[in-house]
Parts: structure tokens; sequence; C-alpha cells
């Protein structure tokens, strides 16, 4: 998948018929041990909202959670930046 190495995905919700305007974003960092880490950073727009980092073996552990995640947020009705469906 050329995905991979494509950086950090930036992921948004927005419904304003039920006033929601979400942010998710996931990140892949190298560890300082050869390791990998997966950043996920999420909350309402406007807001520094919350992290949260799990650290993997390898980079390749990592990158098969991230794109899970990523995923599971699209099939919630995230989309990436700037695309936001219109209601």
């Amino acid at each position: 998948m050329e995905k991979e190495d494509a950086g950090p995905v930036h992921l948004q919700r927005i419904d304003p018929t039920q006033n929601m305007r979400r942010f998710y974003t996931l990140a892949i960092q190298p560890t300082l041990f050869g390791g990998a880490s997966v950043i996920r950073n999420w909350g309402r727009i406007g807001t520094n909202g919350q992290s949260m980092m799990e650290t993997f073996d390898s980079e390749d552990e990592a990158t098969a959670v991230s794109l899970r995640l990523e995923r599971a947020k699209r099939r919630r009705g995230y989309t990436a930046s700037g695309t936001a469906r219109n209601s």
C-alpha cells in the first residue's frame, strides 16, 4: 500500500444537525529503541483535545494498528480534513 509513508492522517466529522465538530489525527513516530509509536489526538474542533500514545516493537505493527484505527473512524463517518460531507 502506498499510504504507509503518507505522514499524519487528519480526519474530521462535522454534522450540524447534531452540533458535532470533531477531529481525529493519527501519526507514527520512531522510538529511541528501534520501535514505533502510534500517536492519536482527538476532540472537538477548536480545542486541544486528548492524546494517546501506543508503542510497538516494529514499525510494521504500528502501521497495521494505525490503518485499522483509520478504517474504523472512516466507517463512523470521518472524512479527510477539507472534504466534509454536505448535509
